[in-house]
This record gives structure tokens, C-alpha cells and sequence, in this order.
């Protein structure tokens, strides 16, 4: 790899890392382990990132364990930010795990990530039709879970660095 090319591909990941940790978060529901899968399908370019990043996500976490997570050390005091945003976060969290795999893919990379659903369709390998019915059911169980349509800025999840974790 010439300097060139490593500086256009810093260029590439520094641009888009956020967005990349926000869907990854989306679809494994942990913020250390969203920057985890962004770094193991990073070496990838935009599109094909976004497909390494949810068949990466649907392997690597059915092979993750998922109890406590340690850290270095305990805080003092609660995090910042409200407790209502916090509790819709962990809420949504917990029922965007319940979706199948695919259902929060196309969710994750229609609301969280802002594609069309042309470009969904495209990352997932999938038809439009697909894109379109899988939102539909999986906006419908969010919805039944009492999610409104906006529920990516209300949970805090639109700002994957700020808030609280």
C-alpha cells in the first residue's frame, strides 16, 4: 500500500466511523463490542463494509459470550444525561435483540445509517421487496413494543460517541 493510499484510506474510515459503530451498535447492541466489529470489517470499502459488518455481526455474535463485561474501574457517579433516555435506550436495545437478523439489518441500515432503500437492498444482496417487508415487520414489533417512528433520536442513538454507553 503506497502513503497515498493509506492516507485515502484513513481518509475513508475516519469519515465514516461513526455512522459504522452507530449501525454496528444497532445490530449487537453493545458499544464496545459495535467498535470491535467496525474494526474487524473496516479493511473494507463503504458498501461492502456495510455487508461485512452485518454478516459479521450475525456470525461473530452468536459466538460472543454475552455475560458481565469488566472493566478497569467502577465509576463514582451515574453518567450523564436523563434516566428516561437512558431506560428507552436499554429498552430499544433490548427489543431491537429480539428482532430475527435480518429484520435489524435493514433496520439498522435504513434508520441508523440513513440508506434508501435501494441502497439497503444492495448492501444486503437482497430485493427491494425483501428491503420493504422486513422494515414493515420489524417496525411493526417496535411499534408494538411502544416505539414511535423517531425512536433513533429519543433513545440518544443518533450520537454513537455522546451521552452515555
Amino acid at each position: 500500500m503506497t502513503a497515498v493510499d493509506e492516507r485515502e484510506f484513513d481518509e475513508f474510515v475516519s469519515t465514516r466511523y461513526a455512522r459504522l459503530c452507530r449501525t454496528a451498535f444497532v445490530l449487537c447492541g453493545d458499544w464496545g463490542y459495535a467498535e470491535d466489529l467496525v474494526q474487524v470489517t473496516v479493511d473494507n470499502l463503504d458498501a461492502y463494509t456495510r455487508r461485512a459488518l452485518v454478516n459479521t455481526s450475525s456470525t461473530w455474535w452468536r459466538s460472543r459470550w454475552r455475560g458481565e463485561i469488566p472493566t478497569e474501574r467502577v465509576p463514582d457517579t451515574a453518567a450523564p444525561g436523563s434516566y428516561e433516555q437512558i431506560d428507552m435506550r436499554a429498552a430499544l436495545v433490548s427489543a431491537l435483540a429480539t428482532l430475527p437478523v435480518q429484520q435489524r439489518a435493514v433496520i439498522a441500515l435504513r434508520y441508523f445509517d440513513e440508506l434508501s432503500e435501494a441502497e439497503t437492498a444492495a448492501a444486503l444482496g437482497c430485493s427491494l421487496g425483501t428491503v420493504k417487508s422486513r422494515t414493515a415487520r420489524a417496525l411493526t414489533r417496535l411499534r408494538a413494543c411502544g416505539f414511535p417512528d423517531d425512536i433513533e433520536d429519543e433513545a440518544g442513538l443518533s450520537d454513537p460517541c455522546g451521552g452515555t454507553r
